[in-house]
């Protein structure tokens, strides 16, 4: 995780060799897990993907689709029909990063009344 360390405990590097910061940040963006997890059930369309994601813009969702395919996660077919197809897919690297956050998600679904309420709390205290 990281390569140095300072009194004992550990530095986390500002460079490319920090998986934290290379590969964590990337899907720990706000539309990454969402679009991750709507190809777990399979390929499907960039307009499907847009309507099941509520609220991401379709400038937004090009972007992530780009990055997720840049990173090896998803990969982008194009079918030579008219109107041109184009599906995305996981690639096994996405699939296991999926595996990976079923874990991540699942604890945020099982705390999430839990975080609200300590988010309440504490904006109630520090008014």
């Amino acid at each position: 995780m990281s390569t140095a360390t300072k009194n004992g405990k550990r530095v986390f590097l500002q460079n490319e060799d920090c998986p934290i910061r290379n590969v964590v940040s990337q899907v720990g963006d706000k539309w990454s897990i969402l679009i991750l997890f709507s190809l777990v059930e399979g390929a499907d369309r960039f307009n499907s993907l847009k309507s099941r994601i509520q609220g991401i813009s379709q400038r937004m969702l090009t972007q992530t689709l780009r990055d997720l395919e840049r990173d090896g996660y998803v990969n982008r077919t194009v079918y030579p029909e008219v109107p041109v197809k184009v599906e995305y897919k996981l690639t096994p690297l996405g699939e296991g990063l999926a595996k990976s956050l079923w874990n991540l998600v699942s604890w945020a679904d099982t705390h999430h009344d839990e975080i609200r309420q300590a988010r309440e709390n504490y904006d109630q205290s520090n008014r």
